[in-house]
């Protein structure tokens, strides 16, 4: 069992360095780190806690990232909002980027890819042979390298298939496994670039985005956290541009000017920079 002062020692770690808020999750964190620490040699968590500061390859930040990070997701999940995504979004990126053909996508909590991998075939589905002529990737980032490795890979078991429109699922996914798993095609991978990306660190992008789906990742962060974050996400959308969040989360638009266009839907004023 972690002490009082190793659970803090861990919440403050996360709070600092990724703006998660795990202060009241000791049971949680306990839970995920007891067996790793076992089976890593480690006495104790501080043992493990001190090897952390002075390791400078990056290797125990990474794991401990993957073990106390909560990656829950499906294809088509919120689909209220791919529906959204198809009728109106698309068709007014369409007529603004009808010079450049060039749409700038960022999912935010990739986890380990149905998300991106939903965004991706709702595209493929709107513009359909036009698709050629257009740069639609999409940007997909996540803090855990455990589940990019999963989204690179593109496995997925026909369970998780089923919610899925059967032309999608003949189109983008091939059978293996006697068809008890599926892989995405290399059509579709091709459409998705996945990131490993901390949330907390500074934008990287050369160009203002389109749309952010920035879904069920905000649960994790404190009030003022929030706040950064979304002020940093309106900041990089161009003027008219769209942010999808989930749909149980909430944001405080005192202080950042998105307007609501539904609930769990925003968008950036048009004639902001």
């Amino acid at each position: 069992m972690i002490t009082d002062d190793e659970f803090l020692r861990i919440s403050v770690y996360m709070k600092q360095n990724y703006g998660i808020d795990l202060s009241q999750k000791k049971v949680i964190i306990n839970g995920r780190l007891e067996n790793y620490l076992r089976k890593g040699g480690f006495h104790t968590c501080t043992d493990y806690l001190d090897a952390l500061k002075k390791d400078s390859t990056g290797q125990l930040e990474k794991i401990l990232v993957n073990l106390l990070t909560t990656n829950h997701t499906y294809f088509m999940r919120e689909f209220e909002h791919f529906d959204f995504f198809r009728k109106i979004v698309l068709p007014w990126l369409k007529t603004k980027e009808s010079s450049g053909k060039n749409l700038r996508i960022w999912c935010g909590a990739a986890s380990t890819g149905e998300e991106p991998y939903t965004i991706a075939m709702v595209i493929a589905d709107f513009f359909g042979l036009e698709r050629k002529h257009w740069d639609t990737k999409i940007l997909a980032t996540d803090i855990s390298t455990k589940v990019l490795k999963q989204a690179v890979a593109g496995v997925y078991s026909a369970e998780q298939l089923q919610k899925l429109p059967e032309p999608w699922k003949r189109h983008f996914f091939k059978p293996i496994a006697q068809g008890e798993q599926y892989v995405v095609t290399n059509e579709l991978k091709q459409e998705v670039l996945f990131r490993q990306f901390n949330l907390m660190n500074p934008f990287p992008f050369k160009r203002k985005m389109h749309t952010v789906f920035l879904r069920n990742v905000m649960i994790y962060f404190d009030d003022n956290t929030k706040r950064q974050l979304l002020k940093k996400v309106y900041d990089f959308l161009e003027p008219g541009g769209y942010l999808f969040v989930g749909t149980t989360e909430t944001i405080d638009r005192s202080n950042v000017p998105f307007q609501i266009v539904r609930p769990s839907i925003f968008r950036k004023r048009e004639g902001n920079d």
